[in-house]
């Protein structure tokens, strides 16, 4: 049951149950899609850097019940959040949440993680229009760090070795990229496709820290077919909790 100000809602079938506020920032399929594309070696701890009210991390957690998560969110009413969808979920345990800006990471104790997963703010400061929700405003646009900043932050915070992956919009490819040049390997980025014959709106690029590996395009993921279905491969994933594999095929395994 919901509480006032708030909504009750699921991810994966059902797998995941989620509080979160019925106005301002939302979860959308972008955290499902980034969570099914983190695969980390068994029993690894896991960092959601801005972690809202734990989307992202519940989905990783109900696919991988071995790993442990922490996340760290700015808002606290978002991170109050995450915390009482940990035990709703039954992984307070394996999901610590922290409270803290991600451009001070020092609020993590020092702590190194094996895979660290992002959705960072989406526009650059001063682009777009201003939301009518102040914490919809702080999800969706940079403030204390631009994604440059973000980027850097994040391979800081991971194990030699660790492996980075981030949710962005396709216009700010570029941008990753240009963050990553230089300091990581095995760069792959993974388009997620609207429908066949669309130019894509996201992508998803992964990155390993003291690699000097090449880079990969995959050919992405499709998510609709006729109508407002979804394709079989993204079904598997948001629905069924399969993998997004970041490998060689670049589709959906279970």
């Amino acid at each position: 049951m919901s509480r006032a100000g708030t909504s009750a809602d699921t991810l994966l079938g059902g797998r995941v149950r989620l509080l979160q506020p019925a106005e301002g920032y939302r979860v959308a399929i972008d955290a499902v899609l980034l969570a099914a594309a983190v695969e980390p070696p068994r029993g690894a701890g896991v960092l959601d850097l801005g972690c809202g009210v734990g989307g992202a991390a519940l989905c990783l957690l109900a696919r991988r019940p071995d790993l442990t998560v922490t996340g760290l969110e700015l808002q606290p009413e978002l991170a109050a959040l995450a915390i009482e969808n940990a035990s709703l979920n039954g992984v307070a345990e394996r999901f610590r949440v922290v409270t803290g800006d991600a451009a001070d990471p020092e609020a993590l104790a020092g702590a190194r993680f094996a895979a660290v997963l992002s959705n960072p703010p989406f526009l650059a400061a001063g682009r777009g229009s201003r939301s009518r929700s102040a914490s919809r405003g702080l999800a969706h646009l940079e403030s204390s760090l631009d994604l440059a900043g973000w980027v850097r932050v994040a391979l800081g915070l991971l194990e030699p070795k660790g492996r980075l992956t981030l949710v962005q919009r396709a216009d700010r490819l570029a941008d990753v990229l240009a963050s990553l040049a230089g300091r990581v390997g095995a760069i792959t980025v993974c388009p997620l496709w609207p429908r066949q014959g669309r130019a894509a709106k996201r992508v998803l690029v992964a990155a390993t820290r003291d690699s000097r590996a090449p880079g990969r395009l995959l050919p992405g993921l499709t998510l609709h077919g006729p109508g407002q279905r979804y394709t079989a491969e993204a079904e598997a994933i948001l629905r069924d909790a399969a993998a997004l594999d970041l490998g060689a095929s670049g589709v959906a395994s279970t």
